[in-house]
This record gives C-alpha cells, sequence and structure tokens, in this order.
C-alpha cells in the first residue's frame, strides 16, 4: 500500500523549486513542474506547498475529503459490486421515471443509493457463500470502498430521466406519434451515451489535472470514506466526535427536521414572512416574495430549498460570491427597474414565474396556433397573440445568451496555456499523488470511445432518417459539434466552480432560426446539443469520482456503459408501461396524479421555439429584441475583467469569474430567490467564516455534513411520499395537518397568488395591437 511517506523524487523536486525562492517562484519551473497557479482563487500559496509536503493535492478541499493513498489488491469489479450496482440501477431509474410524470413527484438520489448499497455489501458478506462462478470467487471477503464506489456509479449513472424519453412523450401526447420501440431505444442510447465518447479527449483536461477539483464530488467521497471508516491525513488531528457519529447524528437530526418544512409547517419552507404582514400589497410580495417575487425576505429552514441549485457546502466561496453578486444585480436591481417601469408590458404579469402568457394576462395556449398536424398557423397566430414572459424568466434568456460567449471569451483567456499544455502532456505526467497512483491501472484505450461513437452516431442516424422526424442528418452532425466544442471550456468551469453553463436556450436558438415550424426537429436537435454536452461532463465526473477513490479506469468505463444503457432500458419500459395501463395519462385532470408537468412544458418549448420561433420573439422590432445585446455583453465583460486582473494581479478582481457571474443563476426558473439568498447566505457562513476561522473543524465535518443533509432530506422525503402522499390518492391530512395556517400562510398573498401590478379590463388586451 503506498501512503504519503513514499515520496518520490518528484515531489522532493517541487518542494526545492518552492523553497529556492519562496516570495517570487520561477513561474517557468512551476509551469514545468505542472504545480497549480498560485493565482487560482481557490488555492492560497501555503495550503499548496503544505500539500505538496504531504505528497498530497495542493487543494485544502480536497485533501479534506480524499485520501492520498491506495491498495490495489483491494476487490472491485466483483460479482458482488455489479449484482448491487445492476439492481439499482434498474430499480432507481424505473422508480424515478415512473415518479417523473407525477405531480406532486419524488425523486431518488444518488445518495440513496450510496447509503442502501452499503448494508447490502455488507450482508452480502456476512451470508453469501464463497463459491466461484467462471472463475469468480462469489464473496471475495469483506465489501470494500473501491465495490461500493463502482456499485454507487453503476445506480446513479442512469437514475435520473434520460432527456430523450421526454421527446418520446411529447410525440405521443402532442404531436400523435407513437413510434415502436426500435426508434425509442435507440433514440434513448444515442442521445444517453453519445457523449461518453468524448470521455477519452476529456480526461486530460477534466480529471488528470489537480486543479479540475470538481468540488460536488468531494462531498460523495467524504461520505464513502465515512461509511468505510477511512482514514487519512486531510481529517487533521482534530478531537471531538468521530466522523462517522457526526454523519449518524446530522442524518438523523436532517430526516427528522424535514418532517416540519416538508409536510407539518411548509412555512418554514416558503418563509415569505414579510408577505404575511401586508398579504394583498402587490409591490411589497413583488419585492418580498419566494413563488412570484424577489426573495428579500431571505430566510428558509427547509434544506430542500437551500441545495435545490446544489449543497452550499460543495461549492467554493469564491464561485459563490460571483453567483450571489450576478443574482443581486440581475434580479434584485435590474428586475425591479425593468418590472416598474413596465418594459415588455411586464406589470402586467407577476415579476417572476416559470409560465408564458398571452396579452389577455391568461397562460399562453399554444393550441390556438397549431395546425392539425402540429405545425405553426400563422393566420391562427396573428389572431390571438404574441407571447409574453415575465421580467426574471426574460432576464435569465438573456444571462444564457451571455454564458454562451462569456464561456467561449473566458476559456481562451484563462484557459488557453493549460489547454495547450494537457494537449500535449501525457496523462502520468500529470504531478500531484492521486495522479501518480492511478497510473498504476492500464487506461481506457482511444478506440473504445470510437467505437461509442461510431455506434451511437448509426443510432441516431437510423432513429431520424427511418421515421418521419423532418430532421436533416447535417443539423444533427451540427447538433454534435456545438456539443463537443462546448465541453472542454463548461467542463473547466464546472470542475473549478461546481457550476455548469447550459447548452439547452441556444440550442433552441439556433434550430428555432434554422428549422421554424418543426417541432420535433427542434427537440431532437436541442438534445443532442444539450444532453451530449451534458452526458459527456456526467460521466467526466464520475471518471474523476473514480479518481478520487482509485478505481480503475476500465472497471469505471464498462460500468458507466453497461448501466447506462440498462438503465435506459427500464426506463422506457417502464413509461411503455404507464401510457399502456394508466387511463388518462399526461391529462390536467388524471386522478392519479400522472398530469406530467415536465413533459407539458417540454412540448410547450417545442412549440415556442419550434413552432412560433425565435425570430417572432427576439428578432429586431420584436418584444424581447433587447435580450439579444447580452451576447455581446458576455463577450465583452471577460475581456475587460482579464486585463484589469493583469493590471492588479493582487486586487479581488482576480476573483471574478464572468461565465459563472451569468449562468450561476440559470436554474431561474424553476428556480426562485428562495433559493438562491439562502443558499449564498450558508455558504459564506461555511465556505468563508466557518474556513477560515475554524479550518480543523470545517476540514474534519464539513463535506460530511452536507452528505447528511442531503441524505436527510432524500430519506425524509421518500418516507413522507409513500406513508403520507400517495396513499389513498394523497387525502391524508388534507382536511386537517395541511389545512392549518401554517401549511396555508405562504399561499394566501399577493405572492402566493401570483398577482400582477395592472389589469386588463375584460375583453381587452395589452401589448402590440398587430404582430406577424
Amino acid at each position: 500500500m503506498a501512503s504519503k511517506d513514499d515520496k518520490d523524487s518528484s515531489s522532493i523536486e517541487k518542494v526545492e523549486v518552492i523553497d529556492k525562492e519562496r516570495n517570487q517562484p520561477d513561474i517557468a519551473e512551476l509551469e514545468a513542474l505542472a504545480l497549480p497557479d498560485f493565482d487560482d482563487p481557490n488555492i492560497d500559496r501555503d495550503a499548496a506547498i503544505q500539500g505538496v509536503l504531504e505528497d498530497d493535492s495542493p487543494y485544502p478541499e480536497v485533501r479534506s475529503a480524499v485520501a492520498n493513498t491506495d491498495d490495489p489488491d483491494i476487490p472491485v469489479s466483483t460479482i458482488r459490486s455489479w449484482t448491487l450496482g445492476l439492481i439499482w440501477a434498474i430499480l432507481i431509474s424505473g422508480l424515478n421515471q415512473f415518479f417523473f410524470f407525477r405531480y406532486p413527484s419524488v425523486t431518488i438520489t444518488g445518495i440513496v443509493a450510496q447509503l442502501l448499497i452499503f448494508p447490502m455489501g455488507r450482508l452480502w458478506y456476512k451470508v453469501v457463500p464463497n463459491v466461484k462462478i467462471f472463475g469468480k470467487e462469489l464473496n471475495p471477503g469483506p465489501f470494500s470502498i473501491k465495490e461500493h464506489v463502482l456499485s454507487t456509479i453503476m445506480a446513479i449513472v442512469g437514475a435520473y430521466s434520460a432527456y430523450a424519453t421526454d421527446i418520446i412523450a411529447v410525440q405521443r401526447v402532442l404531436y400523435n406519434q407513437n413510434y415502436n420501440f426500435s426508434y425509442q431505444w435507440m433514440l434513448v442510447m444515442s442521445t444517453q451515451l453519445i457523449g461518453f465518447s468524448i470521455g477519452g479527449v476529456a480526461r486530460r483536461f477534466l480529471v488528470q489535472p489537480p486543479s479540475m477539483i470538481w468540488p460536488a464530488n468531494l462531498v460523495t467521497c467524504a461520505l464513502f470514506n465515512t461509511l468505510h471508516a477511512q482514514t487519512y491525513a486531510g481529517m487533521g488531528n482534530r478531537g471531538g466526535l468521530s466522523r462517522e457519529r457526526f454523519f449518524l447524528y446530522a442524518l438523523i437530526g436532517a430526516t427528522c427536521w424535514y418532517f416540519m418544512p416538508g409536510y407539518l409547517f411548509g412555512a418554514l419552507s416558503y418563509f415569505n414572512w414579510v408577505c404575511w404582514i401586508a398579504p394583498d400589497n402587490i409591490k411589497v410580495n413583488t419585492m418580498f416574495g419566494y413563488f412570484h417575487g424577489l426573495g428579500m425576505s431571505l430566510v428558509t429552514f427547509d434544506w430542500a430549498q437551500i441545495a435545490y441549485i446544489g449543497s452550499p457546502l460543495a461549492t467554493p466561496w469564491w464561485a459563490e460570491a460571483n453567483i450571489a453578486v450576478g443574482f443581486v444585480f440581475f434580479f434584485w436591481i435590474l428586475a425591479p427597474i425593468l418590472y416598474f417601469t413596465n418594459a415588455w408590458d411586464s406589470q402586467y404579469m407577476p415579476i417572476s414565474g416559470r409560465g408564458s402568457y398571452d396579452n389577455m394576462q391568461k397562460p399562453y395556449n399554444v393550441t390556438l396556433i397549431l395546425n392539425p398536424d402540429a405545425t405553426f398557423n400563422q393566420e391562427a397566430y396573428e389572431a390571438y397573440s404574441p407571447l409574453f414572459i415575465p421580467t426574471t424568466f426574460a432576464i435569465s434568456y438573456g444571462l444564457s445568451f451571455a454564458s454562451i460567449t462569456a464561456t467561449l471569451t473566458h476559456a481562451f483567456l484563462y484557459f488557453r496555456k493549460q489547454i495547450w499544455t494537457q494537449a500535449r502532456r501525457a496523462i502520468h505526467e500529470q504531478p500531484d499523488v492521486h495522479a501518480r497512483l492511478m497510473a498504476r491501472y492500464p487506461q481506457v484505450p482511444q478506440w473504445w470511445y470510437l467505437i461509442i461513437f461510431l455506434t451511437m452516431f448509426a443510432f441516431g442516424i437510423i432513429s431520424i432518417e427511418v421515421w418521419e422526424t423532418k430532421f436533416p442528418v447535417q443539423w444533427f452532425i451540427l447538433a454534435l459539434v456545438i456539443a463537443f466544442f462546448y465541453v472542454i471550456p463548461i467542463g473547466m468551469i464546472q470542475a473549478i466552480t461546481n457550476q455548469q453553463v447550459g447548452l439547452n436556450v441556444i440550442t433552441e436558438l439556433i434550430i428555432g432560426y434554422g428549422l421554424p415550424g418543426r417541432p420535433v426537429a427542434m427537440m431532437m436537435f436541442k438534445t443532442w446539443g444539450y444532453i451530449t454536452m451534458a452526458q459527456a461532463l456526467t460521466f467526466t465526473s464520475d471518471f474523476k469520482l473514480g479518481h478520487y477513490m482509485k478505481v480503475p479506469p476500465r472497471a469505471m468505463f464498462f460500468a458507466q456503459v453497461i448501466a447506462t444503457m440498462i438503465a435506459g432500458t427500464t426506463q422506457l419500459g417502464v413509461q411503455a408501461w404507464m401510457f399502456s395501463n394508466i387511463p388518462n395519462m399526461c391529462t390536467p385532470d388524471q386522478r392519479d396524479g400522472f398530469i406530467c408537468p415536465a413533459t407539458e412544458v417540454f412540448g410547450t418549448a417545442s412549440v415556442i421555439w419550434g413552432v412560433i420561433g425565435p425570430a417572432r420573439q427576439f428578432s429586431k422590432g420584436e418584444v424581447y429584441y433587447a435580450l439579444v445585446f447580452f451576447f455581446l455583453a458576455g463577450f465583452v465583460t471577460p475581456i475587460i475583467g482579464y486585463f484589469l486582473t493583469r493590471r492588479f494581479p493582487n486586487s479581488w478582481l482576480r476573483y471574478v469569474n464572468f461565465p459563472v457571474i451569468y449562468s450561476g443563476t440559470g436554474y431561474m426558473p424553476p428556480a426562485t430567490a428562495s433559493n438562491y439568498v439562502p443558499w449564498a447566505i450558508v455558504g459564506f457562513i461555511f465556505q468563508y467564516v466557518i474556513r477560515r476561522r475554524h479550518f480543523s473543524w470545517w476540514t474534519k465535518y464539513n463535506y460530511v455534513l452536507s452528505a447528511a443533509l442531503d441524505a436527510g432530506v432524500a430519506l425524509a422525503a421518500v418516507i413522507i411520499f409513500f406513508t403520507l402522499q400517495y396513499p389513498k390518492n394523497g387525502d391524508i391530512g388534507v382536511n386537517t395537518i395541511q389545512a392549518w395556517w401554517g401549511n396555508t400562510v405562504p399561499f394566501n398573498t399577493a405572492d402566493g397568488r401570483g398577482l400582477s401590478l395592472r389589469n386588463v379590463a375584460p375583453g381587452e388586451t395589452f401589448g402590440p395591437r398587430t404582430w406577424k
């Protein structure tokens, strides 16, 4: 077993380079040794030196959650790990797909699988006899941490509903296209796995470099090490509770507490307390509301709300600060200015929301502008209404535009040297201890990734050519080019900041201009363009998790590919069964709640972008034309920031990251200020105050606490759903617990009712009188 005391000559050379000129390190020598940049806002110089001296990561976050040792003899790819992983890959993907179509829904998260696989693995060790099957031991000893990692990755890699299943559902519900299972399977496999083929290239840029931290993985690593009682230098010498006992106490507390905001006292979740004081004052509710307001009430007591956009205990504070600044400027300063000056006729809608409206203040009825064959009807559109969206929704589109150009500019200015260096550097030359420990395992050959790409590319061609999709092959290729082009820059930003820049809006914009009037083609282009990138980063993130936990790359490859295929097939089977056996599936009055809310949103987007098209919304002379200037802002602002940073290298300006500022609020909508504001406050407390003043406590407990809170909410949500919400068609406690003041007061306000400042008279309209 390797240990931190087994320092090789390369680590000694690194220490000598740093000690030679402590105040003025030789930049050329540092770059030659591939040490991290001391100007990196996620690292400080002393921490880097400490990491090198300990033959560990230069990043304290990594040292606090990841062991710097490895035992290559620990069992990994065993019958036990594959059996448990595939069982949970089927169960979780099937259950999540089932509840995906129901409202209210529940999602079984990866942390639940991580927790439940552990006792099953230990039970297997105690009960199953050790016999050999095909030369493999059925019970190779105690359930190892590497087996646990491999099983968990298999369980979660395809856990969430495949994006393409919504294409199939929308085709069936909205466009009366019910193609056979072969079409469905090839479409889902292609969209889920074609991004995986980028892994062979992406690992060089996004997995091997120590600066590519992937903060969300640190929570998972901390939980693995806690469950298996791993000890390592990053834990420090702090006394007090063990990590295991701390996790158990926090888990029990989080599980019990969630019954309050999650069921018994909903006002603790939507704590818009200022609105309770003036429930009918629309201006007050606009500023302080949580449903349709700007969230200046500041507080929530629900971890599910705080961590809705990701755990604030896992994201570096400098990234959280960028997001907080972006939120304050765009949603607490710009949004009120636009709203109260009635820009875009916004006062006829609530300031914040995820819906669209017509010029009579009603939800936009897209069926009124469709021909029987689901194509756009120009005359009906001119007779009905243009489409309007709330102020924050419009701003979110603008920020999506800015994030696309800002990502490219930022990556070129800040990462061009690193990209070029990594493109020329062999994997075994990476400096940190984790890369050196992983170098002993055989890497995945590039031709394996090529086979995945060619196979999935063929599946995509067949699915769009054999069946009537009106989606030209050249546009399919363009979607892949967009996804491949953005993987590295977006992946670098996500690996450092825990924030992903989405390509969904830009892909909708491109296909909306290029192929108007083809909603199915629009959905396919969006899915291949966006999800290919997102899936590539999902697989890369899992590879980084395996990198941290020292799981051999080839075992990771087969586990991810096979589990994704099984999970996707399971989801299609569950979906087909539901549409065949559940009456009135995806209708507003479905008695069991299977109203398919996400499918409805997906279908509406296909009409707005694929039928109406962005030319009627963002072109010159249209209502939201001003938003296209966000493209220019996204291109220019990183350039300004870059040159200011070079002019003032030691100032706070080096922490400014414009792609994060623009994309960090990308969850709005459906996220609201009730998610962002408490998230930033909690992040400030833990990632800045406690990390600076109580570093030893933070090192030992921070990521364990994050894992415990996430797990507690997940377990409590499952218990509440299956015992109190799903039975008896959701009638339990309707007239008692659910009807008392603590569960109704957040909704009995102008914010809860979504009231607007202005109202049109009956029979009147707002906005332009003519449109095309």
